[in-house]
């Protein structure tokens, strides 16, 4: 099982990311791990086994746990414990969702993809009934993730509601609807950042606002959310531009899912629309924008600094 959480010791290069990542990894498995309801006849006690090891397939199989350590690092900055368990939830809630929408997207309806993370999709590995039930187990799990953490009722209706928001209409799902109808049309560059914002930021920019609702900098300094919103935007909008030239350059082998894939299925993307060179220009430059938010955060937002890195010079 392949590992990109960039690796750093504590202290003056930040935090271990990787330590983190294996924290979200073994409370994902606690969750993922909870007995299914007894059943009285045998098959059903079946079925729903079966859809537990799906949903595990869908979840424990690699992966870059962006979006769970984004939560992290946000909730560090902002002056709570990364090990905390209710931090760690968070966490969790957000890399459900995405598993969840990975399981769909990988749909003969959708993307039709036989590949993710290097190993069989979970309509291939399992069934396409399966896979379709594995992502609404999935999504919901991630809300239950957060009702039963501790913490104020307050702060509870918060993160759920913004989990909401960066899920639905108005996000990821609204998102992936632009995608679908864009297939063999040409956007241009406002209508493509549009579609992302909500297909792939909406959810970036909720991991790190959830992070940072979690710590009391949020009360202290009036500025540190919307630091944290502009960072998120520009992150999330540099981690599609270079999930683009990583389709267009990339190998299968390398990324662990089908490479050309959007070329071939004639989907629009920034380097059809400005080109090999641009377009890692310009995944610079949000780079750019995302750090010279976190200018004021100081030491605390290291592992913000390393994850921007890491997510906007990966190789898969």
């Amino acid at each position: 099982m392949r590992s990109s959480a960039p690796q750093a010791d504590q202290g003056a290069h930040g935090p271990d990311l990787g330590d983190w990542k294996t924290s979200l990894e073994q409370r994902l498995a606690v969750h993922l791990s909870k007995p299914t309801a007894q059943a009285a006849a045998p098959a059903a006690s079946q079925s729903l086994s079966r859809l537990q090891q799906a949903m595990r397939h869908g979840v424990l199989n690699g992966g870059k746990r962006a979006r769970g350590l984004l939560v992290l690092a946000a909730a560090t900055a902002s002056g709570a414990d990364p090990k905390d368990q209710g931090v760690l939830d968070v966490a969790c809630a957000l890399e459900l969702v995405h598993a969840f929408s990975l399981v769909h997207d990988d749909l003969p309806c959708m993307d039709d993809d036989d590949l993710r993370r290097g190993q069989p999709t979970v309509h291939v590995a399992f069934d396409e009934p399966t896979a379709l039930l594995v992502g609404d187990a999935l999504q919901t799990l991630a809300f239950e993730c957060l009702a039963e953490r501790a913490g104020s009722a307050e702060l509870t209706i918060e993160l759920v509601g913004r989990l909401a928001r960066a899920t639905g209409g108005l996000g990821m799902a609204g998102g992936q609807a632009i995608d679908i109808a864009a297939v063999g049309q040409t956007l241009d560059q406002q209508e493509l950042e549009t579609m992302h914002r909500l297909k792939t930021g909406a959810l970036i920019s909720a991991a790190v606002e959830m992070g940072g609702c979690l710590g009391p900098r949020r009360q202290s300094d009036s500025h540190w959310m919307d630091s944290l919103g502009v960072f998120a935007q520009a992150l999330g909008l540099a981690f599609q531009v270079v999930d683009d030239l990583l389709d267009a350059s990339a190998d299968t082998q390398t990324l662990g899912k089908t490479a050309g894939k959007d070329q071939a299925q004639g989907k629009p993307t920034f380097v059809s629309l400005m080109g090999l060179d641009q377009a890692r220009t310009y995944a610079r430059s949000l780079h750019d924008r995302a750090l010279s938010a976190l200018d004021h955060a100081g030491p605390e937002a290291m592992a913000l600094r390393q994850m921007a890195q890491a997510l906007t010079q990966r190789a898969y």
